[in-house]
């Protein structure tokens, strides 16, 4: 396979799509990893097996609708395997495994079959204390938008998952990309005062738009950045009740269609009203009580 991922929403042409089979019990508090299956958990919310089953089904049913070719990893018994995103991810024609958090190495395992078709010399293994995970990075043609946390505290967050050795191995191996780190917010509990990974406060779209969620940076001028870059007139701004609901977290099956919840009806009419797209709208409430959406279920590699 040539794989070949130059941005977020070039016309897609093959995809790994999580597995929802076989994901054992409820996590317990001290089980789960990121803020939003805290809270779903502490409330007694955690999602049905079979109602993620129907959602990704529903995701797989769109995706082959545009004839993309679907991939799957192998199942694990009772394994979370939703979010393909994190476990490794395309630039360019490379392939860079991630270094997930212990709670998921053995995720690692089930995609062989789809390291396998990947010649060895594009796949590149990061040394084990350079942690990164999909989520984190958005390709934008010569941009590369990396999210992190820097702060001294950076051990003590489950959330936090991009450290600055990772971004450092990455502008070597990637040395005529403009690499964009932005610091997230990290909150292991609270799932309105921090943000899991980058895609779900800023998300590239179309040829030249994004959705954007402007407290999800540390700093000001991050997301002030991302404006001067991408236009005013040309970013969707997401509210704390939507980024809580994770409306930045769609996915591109080509610069003029998106897949996105059909729950987010005022981003939903925008973008087909506004910016003229085509949404391809799916339930997909019960995934996003696990802390990711669309695009974190998905593990491109070739688009246009």
């Amino acid at each position: 396979m040539k794989l070949n991922i130059k941005n977020e929403t070039g016309r897609l042409r093959s995809v790994v799509l999580g597995q929802p089979n076989s994901m054992g019990g409820v996590p317990t508090l001290e089980e789960s990893y990121d803020a939003k299956s805290y809270y779903t958990i502490e409330h007694n919310m955690y999602p049905k097996e079979a109602d993620i089953v129907n959602e990704m089904n529903a995701f797989e049913a769109v995706l082959k609708k545009y004839d993309v070719e679907v991939l799957r990893p192998d199942i694990i018994e009772d394994y979370n395997q939703v979010f393909a995103r994190d476990v490794a991810f395309v630039i360019d024609d490379k392939m860079i495994i991630s270094n997930v958090i212990a709670d998921r190495a053995d995720e690692q395992e089930a995609y062989k079959t789809v390291y396998e078709k990947v010649a060895w010399r594009k796949i590149i293994n990061l040394p084990e204390t350079a942690h990164i995970e999909g989520g984190d990075v958005i390709v934008w043609n010569d941009f590369l938008f990396i999210g992190t946390c820097f702060s001294e505290d950076y051990r003590n967050y489950k959330t936090a998952r991009t450290n600055e050795y990772a971004i450092e191995i990455l502008k070597e191996y990637f040395p005529k990309k403009r690499i964009i780190d932005l610091e997230l917010k990290k909150n292991d509990k609270i799932p309105y005062e921090g943000i899991l990974h980058l895609d779900c406060t800023f998300n590239p779209i179309g040829k030249d738009k994004c959705i954007i969620y402007k407290d999800g940076f540390v700093d000001e001028s991050d997301y002030n950045l991302i404006i001067d870059i991408f236009g005013e007139e040309n970013c969707f701004h997401v509210t704390d009740e939507e980024m809580f609901e994770m409306f930045p977290n769609i996915f591109s099956i080509s610069p003029e269609v998106v897949v996105s919840d059909k729950a987010f009806t005022r981003m939903n009419n925008h973008l087909r009203d506004i910016w003229g797209m085509t949404v391809e709208e799916i339930p997909y409430r019960e995934i996003s009580k696990m802390g990711g959406l669309l695009r974190c279920s998905t593990m491109p590699l070739v688009r246009d």
